[in-house]
């Protein structure tokens, strides 16, 4: 096998690891992920509920435990529920863009091999032929169509190779950016919840 992908040129190596790069950030996402899903689900309503209760301290303690994107938000916004309305709701978007940013973390690395590799493997088709042709003239233009095919099919495999890396990857970046989506939606949920629980304690 690597002696088949050898014979595409030097530009097979750069691929490759690029196919072991996205392969690696694409298993860290989905560890990422995971997790999140078991911590912080119900934070929110449990700081909440004690904020309705007005155990403001007991609500500080449930967001600081989950250690969780959604009680790292919290928590943050309990140390300013006293301050004006401005800053509270400040602090609390510039939280949520934090932990989103997290979330995305090596994204744009992700969508960076998508777009390389199949370039890559363009670039390496090129200078395949260009070799493939300097041979031909070599010779004088006197080559039979199987010593042509095989320089061609050479070349061609980065090309194969780039696609192959660069589809996955499209994929794969354009699945977890659903999930951070879909997690920054449940962020924001669990922010307009406590928005409306802190409301009502200040208005008790």
């Amino acid at each position: 096998m690597f002696e088949f992908l050898a014979k595409g040129g030097v530009l097979v190596t750069p691929i490759l690891f690029c196919s072991v790069l996205a392969l690696a950030i694409f298993i860290e996402r989905v560890i990422r992920f995971s997790v999140l899903r078991k911590r912080g689900r119900f934070v929110a309503e449990r700081v909440a509920t004690r904020i309705e209760g007005g155990d403001r301290e007991g609500a500080r303690q449930a967001a600081s435990e989950s250690r969780s994107p959604m009680g790292r938000i919290l928590a943050q916004g309990l140390d300013v529920a006293d301050q004006d309305r401005e800053t509270f709701e400040t602090v609390l978007a510039h939280a949520t863009e934090e932990e989103v940013r997290d979330l995305s973390r090596y994204l744009q690395a992700l969508a960076t091999i998508a777009n390389i590799a199949p370039l890559l493997g363009l670039l390496g088709t090129v200078i395949g032929m260009i070799k493939a042709f300097m041979v031909i003239q070599q010779m004088g233009g006197k080559v039979n169509a199987a010593v042509l095919a095989g320089g061609i099919w050479e070349a061609m495999l980065t090309t194969a190779l780039g696609l192959a890396v660069a589809l996955p990857a499209m994929v794969a970046h354009s699945w977890l950016l659903v999930q951070v989506d879909r997690y920054e939606a449940r962020l924001q949920t669990g922010v307009v919840r406590f928005i409306k629980s802190l409301g009502r304690f200040q208005e008790s």
